[in-house]
């Protein structure tokens, strides 16, 4: 999106007593929201994808997210928004939400209980919003105590998970070249839910035999025929299927969970924290991505709830740059399965940050989440 046409959907912005005159931001960066101590800036992008995606509800090419910068005392954190658009989110709506944020009551970054506590207050809905300020503000607080989060939250990053790479629905020749391009992946995620899964299995089955995880979208109408697919699924190197049936049919998940010879995961129907209670007893796990449920320290939250309630965790992503990505690598080694290649899956990131090495999410030493800003 232009700087201009995102003027005209974001239209005239107040906050509080501070008018944006969207004249004074053509020629600026982005919109600052500017306090005594603590800035909070965010500006649009869209992100290029590599291929077409195509999942068993939508296909798109671009994913529009919104960058934020939170600066304190001369320190800078990174934060993102991103909102695939069947999910509700955009950048106006991120926009209109960023733009009633006021950080000036906050003397002290180092609240982040409270100061996430008044971000998620301030209009239901819009957790990838919300995430974007969360990730800018773990960030920050790592960047001024010269630490990175993993460190921080008391965890070893040799055990980070390795990543699976996904590989969205489509034609075999397009799928036999999506799978060469994820040679340096040791497990592959695979989108179904339309009338072709077979067919994408064994595509898939001619060219590797790397273990697969499969992911719905919610795309099977049926809980036989879902019973009768993971059955198939489980002779082909199959570790696990996301979201089968439509996130409402909650009886019929927790049938198919007392039966499935594969662990049933729930995405969609698992949002935020208070999701995870209701999950327990419907599916054998969870996959907990920052964009749904309002950042890292949500997150970290719904992972310990989890955990309580012995669910196995996967922690998972949009289509992101390496600042989503970094961030949710940091919690990554407390999970059971990681899909983390958000990053791999577009064409401009703007940030170097985590690394995926021989299929491995792989921490580095920064301080904060791990990035350095792409000139």
């Amino acid at each position: 999106m232009k700087r201009r046409e995102f003027l005209k959907i974001a239209g005239f912005t107040v906050f509080g007593s501070t008018f944006i005159n969207p004249v004074s931001y053509i020629n600026s960066k982005s919109i600052t929201r500017s306090t005594s101590k603590m800035k909070l800036r965010f500006y649009p992008y869209t992100l290029e994808l590599k291929h077409v995606f195509t999942v068993a509800t939508a296909s798109r090419r671009t994913t529009p997210v919104m960058m934020t910068e939170i600066e304190y005392e001369g320190v800078v954190g990174y934060g993102e928004a991103s909102m695939p658009p069947y999910l509700g989110e955009s950048h106006q709506t991120a926009a209109d939400f960023l733009s009633k944020v006021d950080l000036s009551q906050f003397d002290d970054p180092f609240k982040t209980e409270e100061i996430l506590a008044y971000i998620d207050s301030i209009a239901p809905g819009n957790p990838a919003a919300k995430a974007s300020v969360d990730i800018a503000l773990h960030d920050l607080i790592g960047k001024l105590i010269g630490q990175p989060w993993y460190k921080l939250y008391g965890l070893a990053p040799e055990k980070t998970p390795y990543t699976s790479f996904t590989i969205g629905i489509d034609k075999p020749d397009v799928v036999r070249q999506k799978v060469k391009e994820a040679e340096k992946f040791k497990i592959l995620k695979v989108k179904l839910g339309l009338d072709n899964d077979k067919e994408m299995i064994e595509t898939i089955r001619s060219v590797t035999d790397k273990p697969l995880r499969c992911d719905v979208n919610q795309g099977w109408k049926d809980k036989e025929y879902a019973l009768r697919m993971i059955e198939w699924l489980a002779t082909k190197n199959v570790e696990l299927i996301e979201q089968p049936m439509p996130k409402e049919w909650i009886d019929e998940h927790a049938w198919l969970k007392e039966r499935s010879p594969l662990p049933i995961i729930g995405d969609e129907a698992v949002q935020r924290l208070k999701d995870i209670r209701k999950a327990h007893g419907v599916y054998h796990g969870v996959n907990i991505k920052l964009m749904k449920c309002t950042g890292m320290r949500e997150a970290y939250k719904s992972i310990m709830l989890a955990r309580a309630f012995d669910m196995k965790v996967m922690i998972g992503c949009m289509t992101e740059t390496s600042c989503a990505i970094s961030a949710a690598a940091h919690i990554s080694p407390l999970v059971d399965w990681a899909d983390l290649d958000g990053a791999e899956l577009i064409s401009n990131d703007l940030f170097d940050g985590v690394k995926i090495i021989d299929g491995k999410v792989t921490l580095n030493n920064r301080p904060g989440i791990g990035i350095i800003k792409k000139q």
